[in-house]
């Protein structure tokens, strides 16, 4: 309704006084009620939001499955996710930096075997030195199996995925006993609000299906951390080797990438 509509129904009230008190036929006090409430009651502008169509919804979620590298996939997550200003990022498994070839983020390498001549010679489980609340981000990629085996061949194969943890009948065959450590850990050098990106592959081992990403999700909330997102990430060659003679179990193509907050908050807050 427009402002005007009050002092319009006023003046047409004046105007009626003279013409015998009423106005068509209707009584003059029946239309100064009318009036009163026009006059209390209209409304006064309010917020409209802008529809989808004017371009201004922000509504860009990132994909549940990623088909592109580790790299492009790290940086769409940082992003998207982060609250805080992610760097300096702690890269707590970093091996040869393959992660950030091309970045221009500002990464501090982590990594237990000095021949990667990381910034940080250290267990991830540990982190001696390692300042508390110094990085926005935390990436952790450990290792996916266990040893295959003692010959040659076999070795290559556990240096270049990184199959150098025990997992045999003392650890149920599971790589899952080294997350308990390296999250509390991961929680004390990250900023509140800070982000842990953990790559994670299932496996299967001594003839049985083992499920790492349900044990790291588990482990980090009782860690402290708030498990956000899960995105699943294709693998255009997945692990192979010699020893392996017959086939029981879909070959996997894919590993996860878990998202965990530090902080009570699943969602990022809003920029």
């Amino acid at each position: 309704m427009h402002r005007s509509t009050p002092d319009r129904a006023r003046n047409h009230l004046q105007t009626a006084r003279g013409v015998g008190g009423k106005v068509l036929g209707v009584d003059i006090g029946a239309l100064h009620r009318v009036a009163d409430v026009v006059i209390r009651y209209t409304p006064k502008e309010t917020y409209a939001p802008k529809s989808k169509a004017s371009g201004t919804s922000k509504y860009e979620p990132i994909s549940s499955v990623w088909e592109a590298s580790d790299g492009e996939l790290l940086e769409a997550m940082l992003e998207f996710y982060a609250t805080i200003p992610p760097e300096p990022i702690l890269d707590s498994t970093y091996n040869a930096g393959r992660f950030w070839r091309g970045s221009k983020r500002d990464v501090v390498s982590m990594d237990i075997d000095p021949r990667y001549k990381p910034m940080i010679v250290a267990d991830n489980r540990k982190m001696k030195g390692v300042p508390s609340a110094n990085y926005g981000v935390v990436v952790y990629d450990p290792p996916h199996v266990g040893p295959q085996g003692r010959d040659k061949s076999r070795k290559r194969f556990d240096v270049d995925f990184g199959a150098t943890m025990e997992c045999g009948k003392d650890q149920d065959w599971n790589l899952s006993y080294l997350y308990p450590e390296f999250l509390k850990q991961a929680k004390r050098v990250l900023k509140p609000e800070g982000l842990l990106l953990a790559k994670i592959t299932d496996m299967v081992n001594c003839h049985k299906s083992k499920w790492p990403h349900c044990d790291f999700m588990r482990m980090a909330e009782e860690a402290g951390f708030t498990v956000c997102d899960l995105i699943v990430k294709i693998r255009k060659g997945p692990m192979v080797s010699t020893k392996w003679k017959n086939a029981h179990h879909a070959r996997k193509r894919h590993c996860f990438w878990i998202v965990c907050r530090n902080s009570a908050d699943c969602e990022r807050w809003s920029h």
